[in-house]
């Protein structure tokens, strides 16, 4: 990998490769080993043109964990908000000797476009409603420390499938890994397009619980939404919350994800959200060690040989 785009770019080769990579971090990192000289010397720019608290902290914490210099770039109060465009902005990161640049941008595909304009790595942290693709990493790696082996798993995903780049993500990543993905939602969230998506489509989800290993729910994007996709927010749960009558529909091992941040009482209740069976505050976790193994892979080397190399506590 030169880049990481999206997450249909991964082999499933490469996708394992970061998610073992992610695992031997996260070992090593729980032996008091907290941070490492792999990329001493290179530097990470986050480039966000959206808000943003978790992705952006925990790529900033990825980077100073594997000894990065590391240049948060802020759209509000930078040149950004003088008029300066994505292109412009790119090339002076370039002038300044950007090894790596984790971006998220409210346009779809801003992401490959960066790709083409420096010669460092480029991340995609979330582009528009295109993809997430270390959202999907993160996601898998929670699915196979809980489960194991992804081949075979039955994965529900729930909700604002139209405007999340989760779900897109993690409909490429977990086909690639050999899982069987269904979306639920309403009809008019899901996406025209949906039928070129290697998944299966429900629109009820009580028929879909009982047969699943693993179910996702997502954000209800309100702050993308241009009408009225649904009448109201209680009429949303009513059919698509996973309460706790509909989380008893599950089989007794299944578990239940949510990439946050949430909106209880809406999306999923609080006594779901805080059950055993919940990986919500565990996604956060894991999103910290898969991110180092993608900037890793990315800045320092494809040869898994972490362990070997001299750790700095």
């Amino acid at each position: 990998m030169r880049h990481l785009l999206s997450a249909g770019d991964l082999s499933y080769d490469e996708a394992t490769q970061v998610l073992d990579t992610a695992k031997e971090l996260s070992q090593l990192s729980g032996h008091s080993v907290k941070k490492f000289p792999t990329l001493r010397g290179r530097t990470v720019v986050n480039l966000f043109y959206e808000d943003s608290t978790r992705t952006r902290t925990s790529f900033e914490l990825a980077a100073k964990r594997l000894s990065a210099d590391v240049i948060n770039f802020s759209a509000k109060g930078s040149s950004v908000s003088k008029g300066e465009s994505l292109k412009d902005s790119a090339l002076t990161l370039q002038a300044m000797g950007a090894d790596g640049v984790v971006i998220r941008h409210s346009a779809s595909g801003a992401a490959h476009r960066l790709a083409t304009w420096v010669d460092g790595a480029v991340v995609n942290g979330g582009d528009g409603t295109h993809e997430h693709p270390t959202q999907a990493l993160l996601d898998a790696f929670t699915i196979r420390e809980r489960m194991g082996d992804l081949a075979g798993l039955r994965v529900t995903i729930v909700g604002d499938v139209l405007h999340s780049r989760v779900a897109r993500s993690n409909v490429l990543l977990l086909h690639t890994l050999g899982a069987e993905v269904t979306l639920v939602a309403p009809p008019t969230l899901v996406p025209v397009s949906v039928h070129t998506w290697p998944c299966a489509v429900s629109y009820r989800i009580e028929d879909v619980l009982p047969k699943s290993d693993v179910v996702m729910m997502l954000r209800v994007q309100a702050e993308r939404m241009k009408g009225e996709f649904f009448p109201t927010a209680r009429e949303y749960s009513r059919r698509y919350g996973l309460d706790r009558e509909r989380f008893a529909r599950l089989p007794a091992d299944a578990i239940v994800m949510h990439p946050g941040p949430m909106v209880r009482g809406m999306e999923i209740s609080a006594e779901v959200a805080d059950s055993p069976r919940s990986t919500v505050t565990e996604q956060v976790t894991n999103g910290l060690s898969v991110r180092m193994a993608v900037l890793y892979l990315l800045l320092g080397g494809s040869e898994s040989a972490i362990g070997n190399q001299e750790a700095q506590g």
